[in-house]
């Protein structure tokens, strides 16, 4: 408040407050530009979250995951490593370790 205020120097607001010229600058740099909302002004809403509609999509995906990997495992040792997707997002170790083969196997 006192660098706002304009009535002392950089120099003088540092040595006061032991603190280096420039972070007494990105202080109050950052007050100016968040003055409304330390002020009262509302910030933006974050996004309305249905947790009932998210507790489904686990549930869902809880029993897609419990198929694919009982599925998974009852076919032959070939069969699991040819479900490997080495472009895929998802880990090879992961993937490996979901269809139930050891990842030396893959490699």
């Amino acid at each position: 408040m006192d660098a706002i205020k304009g009535e002392k120097t950089l120099a003088e607001l540092a040595k006061l407050h032991d603190v280096h010229p420039n972070q007494i600058v990105d202080w109050k740099n950052q007050l100016l530009e968040r003055a409304a909302s330390v002020f009262g002004a509302e910030a933006a809403s974050a996004p309305a979250v249905d947790l009932k509609e998210l507790h489904a999509k686990i549930g869902q995906l809880a029993l897609e995951n419990d198929f694919f990997s009982r599925r998974a495992h009852q076919g032959r040792h070939a069969e699991r490593k040819a479900m490997i997707d080495r472009n895929h997002a998802l880990p090879i170790t992961r993937q490996a370790e979901l269809v139930g083969i050891s990842r030396c196997n893959v490699y």
